[in-house]
């Protein structure tokens, strides 16, 4: 006997319940066996100590361990390729940083799109940086120290710890958004020593590694790189109040193999906003000098595109090329 339409109508309801149902059932299942978190750079680092935080964090909330699994090498290639190439099913994550949107346009034979080939999960927390001079520098404000680097050609040698990295890129933001030009002295170490002995003119840093030194007079602080003033130094402008537009911050976040089930994703996302919301991991995050960057996957998605968007443009502006 053949079903009637009204039952056939119900199995159909029923079937379309089935994946749902099915869909939660594996959220609430995840994690069954450990997760690996890939980091890009050694142990120490500011992405390192993020992630072990936030691991630490998940494995309490989630009752698996989270491992925090550094693969240094390629300015964060190898790490995100790793991922890459990982099973989509929530066991394997990246520490994404702002790193990876500069490289998509630095490195022309990447085997992997970063876009394309990874899922946004959750935003983690923003790295201010600060533009800083030794004290021989005879300028005080932004303007006068354009000023000077126009009618000075030449004179001001900028540092930074690599080709690439964020404090390169942000003093490249810079030249090209104030019209000067600097010369780019990239160091394998820390370049610091030479800032503060005035080998070096200028620097782009961290706000945590620079304010002690700033604090102490021994570097002159003109402005944060971040959109707005920063609690660290109230009294120090933002570069955007003389060039409007400019912002160049490291950032750090969670990604995932592409096509990794929405239901996990969502997950993750939900805990990690979690934890940036709690006060001892905030309290911990601003002993570090960053900022907590709570995201939905698809906002954090957009930050990464943005990125990719704005360093690309700096990169092709200032021929700059991976070492």
């Amino acid at each position: 006997m053949k079903p009637s339409r009204r039952r056939l109508l119900q199995l159909a309801a029923g079937a379309a319940a089935l994946p749902p149902a099915a869909r939660i059932a594996k959220a609430q299942a995840y994690p069954s066996r450990p997760v690996r978190i890939v980091v890009g750079l050694p142990a120490g680092s500011s992405p390192d100590i993020g992630a072990r935080l936030m691991a630490q964090w998940l494995s309490e909330r989630l009752g698996q361990q989270f491992i925090v699994d550094n693969r240094p090498g390629a300015n964060t290639n190898i790490a995100t390729e790793q991922v890459v190439r990982a099973a989509p099913d929530g066991y394997t994550l990246l520490v994404a940083i702002a790193a990876n949107a500069v490289n998509a346009t630095l490195y022309g034979n990447l085997s992997f799109n970063f876009v394309r080939d990874l899922a946004p999960v959750a935003g983690l927390f923003r790295i201010p940086q600060v533009m800083e001079v030794h004290p021989s520098v005879p300028a005080n404000t932004v303007p006068e120290f354009i000023a000077y680097a126009k009618a000075d050609p030449g004179k001001l040698n900028m540092a930074s710890g690599g080709i690439g990295g964020v404090p390169h890129v942000a003093g490249e933001l810079f030249k090209m958004m104030a019209g000067i030009d600097m010369l780019h002295v990239p160091y394998r170490g820390n370049p610091r020593p030479d800032l503060l002995g005035g080998q070096v003119q200028v620097m782009f840093d961290t706000v945590p590694a620079s304010i002690e030194f700033i604090r102490t007079g021994k570097l002159r602080p003109l402005a944060v790189t971040t959109a707005a003033r920063l609690e660290a130094l109230p009294d120090v402008p933002t570069v955007a109040e003389f060039l409007p537009g400019y912002e160049a911050s490291g950032w750090q976040g969670m990604a995932a193999p592409k096509n990794t089930p929405t239901e996990i994703i969502e997950r993750l996302n939900k805990e990690i906003n979690a934890a940036l919301a709690d006060a001892k991991i905030r309290a911990q995050l601003a002993n570090l000098g960053a900022v907590p960057m709570p995201m939905t996957p698809a906002e954090f998605g957009r930050l990464i595109a943005d990125e990719i968007e704005k360093w690309a443009k700096v990169v092709k502006f200032a021929g700059i090329k991976a070492e």
